[in-house]
């Protein structure tokens, strides 16, 4: 029920928002649909999504991202590309403006936990001027159920986000209408100009990935994760669009999470209580679990054409964006983990969506590869995940398959990981779920069920005794035979129509590969330097080479 009444602990007022018209505290599900409908912000689709359009910002805009440099944080921020400076007195001109935007407005309050394990949650608050974003909050994280502790709640970060508030460069300093600055000595985010809802949880990782590491010896990862009913924990590794949440959502095993975990020293855990699906050409019988979501009370669907008359939803329009997106909480999933933790996890695999066609669909890892390509990120971003990029996906390397939300340099996530890794005896993977046959506009993308074939034979331990050739470029251990794959399948080069084009353009991708890595050459053991790509193999390295994966 709406907490009508309640008295809290910590007001509105101690965030500096005074003289609002109404504060709508803690709203419950149905509460927040029948504000939606009355405020014209969404429509009521058919079975009981809510259905949402967030105008010209459909993705993530991250050359708006900004951190306050101020004395409590600004020796341990990876300042960069990826983390930019903003000054004290930018984001306290800034915040005051924000504030006299708000006055006199409605708005929306959910107190709530980033973080299913106990020991390791941050109590955070999230105050938005629109109704659906109150509701995605609500679903995306921890909900707190106990009355007595919504109103003692303390939050340890609070969100402030007011898309209808458009920046002025000249005047806030930021680099456009659109900002996400993040504020760690005032344990503030200010995010306004994008109703793209992605930003409210991307920032909350983005808090994660800087205190957890460094407060409680927690890695913070940007994977989703699930447990076999053998009581084994898997992690996926990946960025948009490589298949995480698809991959996770698996009707034999238990889902975890599908985009945030931290890994404890009792265990994985997920900093969410939803998930944040891509929904772009869903399909029912590829997808089921994800599918069924789509269709039920609670889910937000963002940017999803939805037929006015008949309310009935067209997943396969694109013409919003191809980052279309449903928001549901992860108790929509009939085999969800309650809990939302597991034991330490048995396997590790890393995801890539290869645009170039020349990544093995599948292969062994050793301890000093998977440190490799941990720090190498290697993918493609998919048309739609962030403003900006073309339709056509785009080869990039994000260290730590997340550097857009890496707050710390990335040496210390992937110093935490080995250490597991070695501590927990974990193997390790990589799988592509990109292209095969040739390169983004000549091959064709990986078929799911060969994928879904890849990750059980991994998950099962089928893969455990099974012969491999070592591939003369990447140097990876390729399985020669999976129950239900195709065996030209797991060759890429046999399913190139040219070998010899194979070899240039597996060539070419192999140097990217070494001229990325140059930034962390002196930050790395010679073991992890070794386990790089060769752009000029000798004419029979790795060739007939035959090893039993171990």
């Amino acid at each position: 029920m709406p907490q009508k009444g309640l008295k809290h602990k910590v007001g509105l007022e101690h965030h500096g928002i005074r003289n609002v018209k109404k504060i709508h505290w803690n709203l419950s599900t149905p509460d927040l649909y029948e504000h939606i409908i009355r405020r014209q912000e969404g429509i009521l689709a058919h079975l009981g999504p809510v259905c949402v359009t967030t105008g010209e910002h459909t993705g993530r805009a991250p050359n708006d991202k900004f951190i306050v440099q101020e004395p409590s944080s600004q020796e341990n921020i990876w300042w960069g590309k990826v983390n930019k400076p903003f000054t004290v007195e930018q984001f306290d001109a800034l915040y005051s403006r924000v504030l006299a935007y708000i006055q006199g407005r409605e708005v929306f309050v959910q107190d709530c936990y980033a973080g299913t394990d106990p020991k390791h949650q941050l109590h955070i608050r999230v105050i938005t001027e629109n109704a659906w974003h109150s509701l995605f909050a609500r679903n995306m994280f921890v909900q707190i159920k106990d009355p007595a502790k919504l109103e003692s709640h303390d939050p340890g970060f609070t969100i402030v986000q007011v898309p209808g508030f458009k920046a002025v460069p000249a005047i806030d300093g930021t680099n456009s209408e659109v900002f996400v600055v993040v504020d760690y000595g005032k344990q503030l985010v200010l995010i306004g100009g994008t109703s793209y809802a992605g930003e409210i949880k991307k920032s909350v990782f983005s808090v994660l990935n800087y205190l957890l590491p460094q407060k409680n010896n927690v890695l913070s990862m940007h994977c989703s994760a699930n447990i076999g009913r053998a009581g084994d924990t898997a992690i996926f590794f990946g960025l948009s669009g490589t298949g995480k949440t698809t991959l996770s959502a698996d009707p034999d095993r238990e889902l975890i999470g599908d985009d945030e975990h931290g890994w404890s020293d009792t265990g994985v855990f997920n900093f969410e209580g939803g998930c944040y699906a891509k929904v772009i050409r869903l399909s029912k019988e590829a997808e089921p679990a994800i599918h069924d979501c789509t269709r039920l009370f609670g889910t937000i669907l963002e940017n999803v054409r939805v037929n006015r008359e008949t309310r009935k939803l067209d997943l396969d329009d694109s013409s919003l964006t191809e980052n279309t997106r449903a928001s549901y909480p992860i108790t929509h999933i009939d085999n969800a983990v309650r809990s939302g933790m597991g034991d330490h996890p048995k396997n590790v695999i890393m995801l890539t969506c290869d645009a170039y066609g020349v990544m093995p669909p599948v292969a062994k890892l050793t301890p000093e590869q998977a440190m490799y390509h941990f720090i190498s990120g290697y993918t493609a971003k998919v048309a739609g995940t962030e403003k900006g990029l073309s339709r056509e996906p785009t080869a990039i390397f994000s260290t730590c398959f997340g550097a857009p939300f890496m707050t710390l340099h990335p040496s210390v996530y992937a110093k935490m990981l080995g250490e597991k890794i070695a501590k927990h005896h974990v193997d390790c993977w990589l799988v592509n779920t990109g292209w095969t046959g040739g390169a983004y506009g000549i091959g064709r993308r990986m078929e799911i069920a060969h994928t879904r074939a890849m990750i059980r034979a991994i998950l099962e331990g089928q893969l455990n005794n099974t012969a491999t050739w070592e591939d003369p470029v990447f140097g990876l251990h390729i399985p020669e035979k999976i129950d239900g794959v195709p065996e030209k399948v797991l060759n890429p080069r046999n399913t190139w129509k040219n070998p010899e084009a194979y070899d240039k353009k597996a060539r070419e991708l192999a140097a990217q590969f070494v001229d990325n890595f140059k930034e962390y050459e002196n930050s790395v053991s010679k073991e992890i330097l070794a386990a790089s790509p060769r752009p000029n193999p000798a004419p029979s390295a790795g060739q007939g080479r035959i090893h039993k994966l171990k």
